[in-house]
């Protein structure tokens, strides 16, 4: 038993190590993999009507780029025209909270609020070295990260392209008897990945939509805008949330004063407590058949491990290896039985085998 234990350490350490090595590969692989789960159905009902693989794939592609140019388009006008009143109303903000902290009961005088910016500026001199090099390291995080963008989208293009014919050449590959179960294995992972992509969208839906309702209601500027920044966060576990309300919370306070910036501060609190601690949970552990407690493990692992993408992968990567444990499970029961009853078959091994050799 202790031999297997070391056994089972040495692999998962080996395995680790392999994915550190190789993780410029493997990040872009499931990044297009879950971006085709949600672009396949159009992309086969293209492809149903006639239309070339390529040219359906495209068309989609194309669609897709349009849609978030559309969200942008209607983000920016908005956003543009009440840049300059936003502007000017940070600028009395500034002015407001000076004279805050120059009266009671702070009673800071101007020279020493003057002393503490001469120190700050003081503290950016010295720190110049250190800042340039935080500079230059995020210019390398962006070239990496369009770098990533620009790999997921081919690797996309071609998932969606050559997919169909990935699956009957890895039979092939594999041979009997494990292409049946290696068919069947990815046909569950890829309908499980399917589910978290829907339920993260509606997570972000009700979020959008909840905040949003609260901003229009407090006559918050850019209430609308802010509502589709909310909704696209939504797909950036912790960042994406902190981000979108820092984001409502800084406007609110900018053009309506602190105490709307605290009412939409508990407002998004609130919402994120209910997304976080029972829908989020809830809808998951029902898409993916995970129980709510595996659900925020890991996302809590996936974050401390990777960061925001670990945090992002953590639960569709949970539910993967859940569909493979579960179907394992199945087959060492099957076997089980079968043991017992030899006289025993089993009409869904058999409907597998029969469609795999129509297949061929």
């Amino acid at each position: 038993m202790a031999v297997q234990l070391v056994a089972v350490a040495v692999a998962l350490w080996v395995l680790a190590w392999v994915l550190g090595k190789t993780w410029v590969i493997v990040l872009p692989v499931l990044l297009a993999v879950i971006v085709c789960t949600v672009l396949w159905p159009p992309v086969r009902w293209l492809r149903s009507k006639g239309l070339p693989p390529a040219a359906a794939v495209l068309a989609v592609l194309v669609m897709a780029v349009g849609v978030i140019a559309g969200v942008v388009s209607a983000v920016a006008p908005a956003i543009v025209n009440q840049s300059g009143e936003l502007a000017e109303q940070a600028t009395a903000g500034i002015v407001q909270v000076r004279d805050w902290l120059g009266g009671p009961p702070l009673n800071i005088s101007e020279a020493q609020l003057n002393s503490a910016v001469e120190a700050i500026n003081d503290t950016l001199n010295s720190s110049s070295a250190q800042i340039a090099s935080g500079l230059f390291t995020g210019v390398g995080a962006a070239t990496s990260a369009l770098v990533t963008l620009f790999t997921t989208i081919v690797v996309t293009f071609f998932l969606l392209k050559d997919g169909p014919q990935f699956v009957p050449w890895l039979r092939r590959a594999v041979g009997r008897p494990a292409a049946s179960h290696v068919a069947e294995l990815l046909e569950r992972v890829w309908s499980t990945l399917g589910g978290f992509i829907r339920t993260q969208a509606l997570v972000s839906l009700v979020d959008a939509v909840l905040i949003g309702i609260g901003l229009v209601i407090l006559g918050v500027p850019l209430a609308y805008a802010l509502a589709i920044i909310t909704f696209i966060g939504g797909f950036v576990p912790i960042v994406g949330a902190f981000v979108a309300g820092g984001l409502a919370v800084l406007v609110a306070l900018v053009a309506n004063g602190p105490v709307n910036a605290l009412i939409v501060l508990g407002i998004i609190l609130a919402v994120q407590q209910f997304e976080g601690n029972v829908l989020q949970p809830w809808l998951q552990s029902k898409s993916m058949k995970l129980h709510a407690v595996l659900v925020l493990l890991a996302v809590t692992l996936g974050a401390t491990a990777f960061g925001v993408i670990g945090a992002f992968l953590a639960v569709p990567v949970a539910a993967a290896l859940a569909v493979v444990l579960r179907y394992y499970d199945e087959q060492v029961s099957l076997q089980a039985t079968e043991a017992d009853d030899p006289d025993h078959d089993d009409p869904e091994s058999a409907g597998t085998v029969f469609q795999e050799e129509k297949a061929e």
